[in-house]
């Protein structure tokens, strides 16, 4: 893109990827949105729990601000959003609605909404929950950029009003992710806070497939699991597996398993980051399915599905090294040509150009 963009980001965190996957989302794309010669400040709410964990408290790819409340954002920064170019608000912002309804109101330039949590954020507005968007709010945001893809996007502009949702998926940095020679500790691997939906695929697909494997190793890594869940002694636990190690974490694993939240699972087309960032590693992933997974990766060829405890042992037991590191491969491949930061900016661009171009089109015939 030819012409340098002054952007505005507000979100949730970048300074601290503590208890959230938006800052490494976010980092990705304001560090790419840099390189392609943007302008980018960041505005987030400071607030206690990511100040005493801020593993990236100095930014040196954008602006980092850090405001106290939405006074303080209203009479400090009012000027910086109303000139901008692009203005982005995303998920989970503190008093969100409040900062959407101010930011649409005084920008001049486009305004975006962008939602790492789509399926969450749908499920909220069902129920009548306005934490962070008001379904009034939809359709005043120039873009809507969502993390899942597929039929969600036409019900966000039919049902929700909005004048341009986009699929903007998640990403991984390459620099980042890669692969290691580094020595196998595990058979199957799982990187995944504990979540009440996503236990009993976890048992089934993994656990059980653990006990009938004495042979073999398998690790999970993440916190919050109830001291009540029975590990077997062939399963390692590791409660908290920070970022920089993740890329090691994944090298280190012959596979790797994804399990699916249940209301992505519902609305489909819904990528998490790790399966993006186990692909990089040049690591087979064994997925539970959802609709549209074909739609990011080859079954079979790209990416492996199990719907049972023996579909998991069968990959374990009979998939030779040559055919698994094939798959790895040709998984890694495919995220590197669709699926990293630079993909996201250069999408985001894109986005950018065609509302700038229809905002455009409709004032010259309304002026004609």
């Amino acid at each position: 893109m030819s012409k340098k963009l002054d952007i505005v980001i507000l979100g949730l965190s970048i300074t601290s990827s503590w208890g959230n996957g938006h800052a490494t989302t976010f980092r990705g794309l304001v560090r790419e949105l840099n390189k392609n010669g943007h302008d980018v400040t960041f505005l987030e709410r400071d607030v206690s729990w990511y100040a005493s964990n801020r593993d990236l408290a100095n930014t040196p790819f954008c602006k980092t601000i850090l405001y106290n409340n939405l006074e303080e954002l209203k009479t400090e920064y009012a000027d910086l959003i109303q000139h901008a170019d692009l203005v982005i608000v995303g998920s989970y912002v503190p008093e969100g609605v409040a900062v959407g309804e101010f930011v649409t109101n005084i920008a001049d330039g486009i305004t975006a909404f962008y939602d790492i949590d789509t399926p969450v954020t749908l499920t909220k507005l069902e129920r009548g929950d306005f934490e962070y968007l008001h379904p009034d709010l939809i359709p005043k945001y120039d873009l809507y950029l969502s993390f899942t893809g597929g039929p969600t996007l036409q019900r966000i502009e039919q049902q929700y009003g909005s004048p341009a949702a986009r699929a903007f998926y998640c990403s991984f940095d390459p620099e980042l992710y890669f692969p290691e020679e580094t020595p196998v500790k595990w058979d199957l691997g799982y990187l995944g806070t504990y979540s009440d939906d996503r236990q009993p695929p976890l048992q089934q697909l993994m656990l059980d497939a653990a006990e009938q494997l004495n042979d073999k190793r398998f690790v999970v890594a993440g916190p919050q699991y109830p001291q009540s869940i029975h590990w077997g002694a062939n399963v390692e636990r590791i409660e908290h597996l920070p970022p920089s190690q993740h890329r090691a974490f994944y090298n280190s694993q012959l596979f790797t398993m994804n399990i699916t939240r249940a209301y992505m699972i519902k609305a489909g087309f819904s990528p998490s980051v790790r399966l993006f960032e186990a692909a990089a590693c040049g690591t087979p992933i064994i997925s539970d399915y959802w609709d549209g997974i074909d739609s990011i990766f080859e079954i079979e060829t790209e990416i492996l599905i199990s719907k049972s405890v023996a579909d998991t042992v069968y990959y374990l037991t009979e998939v030779s090294e040559e055919q698994r590191k094939i798959i790895g491969e040709r998984a890694r491949q495919k995220v590197l040509h669709h699926h990293t930061a630079a993909h996201r900016a250069s999408e985001l661009e894109m986005y950018y150009k065609e509302v700038v171009g229809k905002k455009v089109a409709k004032q010259q015939e309304v002026e004609s």
